[in-house]
């Protein structure tokens, strides 16, 4: 039988932290790309992700369902009480009420590029990788309007 990955790194030798370690953008990472990708200024995109953020948030508390084309599709469901769950350190049996969860459903478009084969480490070309990463977004003209 196998254990935990985590409990597996530590007889392996290899510290827990290092065992979790995924890469991560941070929303400030993002707002930092958005901003160089769109030739804005860093505090306007700063607000431009918050106000995003906020939207989705709202929508989401809301129970609405958000669909992003080509992204994928953010929704509430709801889960079902567990009248006999079990407290696994005490062995007592418990009531867990029903509540809502976030779901988030990849689009076929990321669903491809998430199962396309990656090469390894250190073999790809980084200029291809970086413009991989997001897709350039012009400027808005000084003749359009929101």
């Amino acid at each position: 039988m196998m254990g935990s990955p985590r409990k597996m790194a530590c007889m392996a030798g290899i510290l827990p932290t290092e065992v979790l370690r995924l890469p991560t953008i941070t929303k400030k990472e993002l707002t930092l790309l958005v901003s160089d990708h769109a030739n804005c200024k860093k505090n306007l995109a700063a607000k431009m992700v918050e106000s995003l953020f906020n939207a989705m948030r709202d929508s989401l508390i809301e129970g609405n369902r958000i669909e992003v084309r080509g992204f994928g599709v953010f929704q509430v469901k709801d889960t079902r009480p567990k009248p006999a769950a079990r407290n696994p350190r005490t062995g007592e049996i418990i009531y867990v009420p029903a509540r809502r969860k976030t779901h988030f459903k990849p689009g076929r478009l990321l669903k491809e590029a998430l199962h396309k084969t990656r090469e390894p480490e250190g073999t790809t070309d980084p200029s291809a990788a970086a413009g991989a990463a997001m897709p350039h977004i012009a400027p808005p003209s000084e003749d359009s309007t929101l």
